[in-house]
C-alpha cells in the first residue's frame, strides 16, 4: 500500500507539494490527514494502558524489594493465611493508588502537577510489584475485585481533579496517603513477627507515602472537608474489610 501511495505521489503530483483546484493534494490527502493525536486523546490511551497494565499484567518494580536481615521467616498455616489476608489488602491499596494518581494526572492542566503525578505513580508501582511478589510467595491470590476497586478510585480522583482544582486534587492525595499511613500502621502491629519479609515490605511503604503526602502538602493542597474525609474513610473500611477475603 505505501509503495502504491510513493507511486501515485510521483507520478502527476503538483511541485513542491501544491494543491489542486479541489484543496487536495495529488495524492488524495488532507494535510490534516496526518495531524498528530490530540494530546486529550493521548492522556485517555494513557490512563487506559494504565488501568490494563495494574489490573492485568505483572508489574516491575525499579527498586529491590526491602528485606529485613537475620534469617528467614518462620510461619505456621494459620500465620500464612493472616499474612496473606493483610497482603491482599495492601496490593489492593496499590492498586488504588495506581488508579488515584492516573486520573488525577489526566484531570490536571498544569504539565508540572501532571508529571508529579506521574513520578508517584511510578514509585507506588514498586508497592504493586512488592506486594504482588509477596502474595505469590505466600501462597494467597489477589482479591477477585480488584477491577471495581481500579474503577472506584479512578472515579474519586478524577471527580476531584474536575471539580475542585489541582489544590482539593492535591488535598485528596494528601488525605489518602494519610490514610493508607495509618491503615499500614496498623498492619506492622498485625502481621506475623515471623513474616520479615511482609514487614520489611510495609514499612517501606509506609515510608513512602508519609512523603507523598508531605509533597502534596508542599505543593499546595488544600485541606479536605470533614465530610469528605468521613466518606473516604467508610469508603476505605468497606475495601479494606471486603478485600480481606475476597
Amino acid at each position: 500500500a505505501l509503495q502504491q501511495i510513493s507511486r501515485r505521489c510521483g507520478q502527476g503530483a503538483t511541485p513542491a507539494g501544491k494543491t489542486g483546484l479541489t484543496g487536495r493534494s495529488e495524492c488524495g490527502f488532507e494535510p490534516t490527514d496526518f495531524q498528530p493525536e490530540p494530546p486529550a486523546l493521548d492522556a485517555l490511551l494513557t490512563a487506559a494502558d494504565n488501568a490494563l497494565r495494574t489490573l492485568f499484567g505483572t508489574p516491575r518494580a525499579s527498586r529491590p524489594c526491602p528485606t529485613l536481615p537475620d534469617g528467614p521467616d518462620h510461619l505456621d498455616p494459620q500465620q500464612t493465611r493472616l499474612a496473606g489476608a493483610l497482603m491482599r489488602v495492601n496490593h489492593v491499596g496499590e492498586v488504588c493508588a495506581q488508579a488515584l494518581y492516573a486520573s488525577q494526572a489526566l484531570a490536571t492542566a498544569d504539565p508540572a502537577l501532571r508529571a508529579h503525578f506521574e513520578a508517584a505513580a511510578r514509585e507506588e508501582t514498586d508497592h504493586l510489584a512488592w506486594t504482588r511478589t509477596r502474595l505469590d510467595e505466600l501462597g494467597a491470590r489477589p482479591s477477585r475485585l480488584n477491577p471495581l476497586w481500579y474503577a472506584g478510585a479512578f472515579g474519586f480522583g478524577l471527580l476531584a481533579g474536575r471539580l475542585g482544582g489541582d489544590r482539593l486534587s492535591l488535598g485528596f492525595v494528601v488525605e489518602t496517603e494519610r490514610q493508607v499511613e495509618a491503615h499500614l500502621d496498623s498492619h506492622l502491629e498485625r502481621l506475623p513477627a515471623g513474616d520479615r519479609a511482609s514487614l520489611a515490605i510495609v514499612a517501606q511503604m509506609r515510608d513512602d507515602e508519609a512523603r507523598h503526602a508531605h509533597e502534596a502538602e508542599a505543593a499546595g493542597a488544600m485541606p479536605m472537608p470533614t465530610p469528605v474525609k468521613q466518606v473516604m474513610r467508610a469508603a476505605a473500611r468497606i475495601m479494606t474489610v471486603t478485600a480481606h477475603r475476597i
